[in-house]
């Protein structure tokens, strides 16, 4: 199973987790951690940890801050070389790109039409990213809950995996993308 697959693995299973867990849920933030590294740094949890060496294994992190400083977080962020990728759970309120032009300039106003525009859409969003470059989301819509509509891809979200790749760059050096 190549990295792309134990991405994919570890943000489905993020995602069905989140799922569980229900909505309206903070952001949460995991270290990737291959399963030999776990195994090797926390021998105890050898029996709890996948058997496959290269598999991902998701650790949570600290709480994060509040979505509207959520990049700004992110940005502060640098892994160390034992962690091998990081995923964002989130969740955000989108609308259809033909509205996009609609969307008053002035934040609070900008949210509040957000808020209330009957085409808004509920999304949870999982992105996952690793050293090597390769990234992926899932993204489950509100109105669509269920396992079989959540939509993966590389490309499906803007802006956070950019962000999530920059914090496993050592500091100074800037990512591709």
């Amino acid at each position: 199973m190549g990295p792309v697959n134990h991405l994919e693995e570890v943000v489905l299973d993020l995602e069905r987790h989140s799922a569980e867990k229900g909505w309206d849920a903070a952001p949460s933030l995991y270290a990737l951690v291959r399963s030999g590294e776990l195994r090797r740094a926390e021998p105890g949890l050898a029996d709890q940890l996948p058997a496959d060496p290269d598999a991902l294994v998701p650790v949570e992190q600290d709480a994060l801050p509040e979505p509207d400083d959520l990049e700004k977080a992110l940005a502060g962020i640098v892994w160390p070389d034992t962690v091998d990728g990081c995923a964002l759970v989130l969740e955000r309120v989108v609308l259809p790109s033909d509205v996009e032009a609609e969307i008053p300039g002035d934040a609070a106003e900008a949210q509040a039409f957000v808020g209330s525009h009957p085409a808004r859409e509920d999304v949870r969003m999982v992105i996952g990213v690793l050293r090597g470059g390769a990234r992926l989301s899932a993204i489950r819509m509100r109105s669509h809950d269920n396992e079989d509509e959540v939509l993966t891809g590389p490309d499906l979200v803007r802006a956070f995996p950019e962000a999530l790749a920059a914090t496993l760059e050592p500091e100074g050096e800037p990512t591709e993308g």
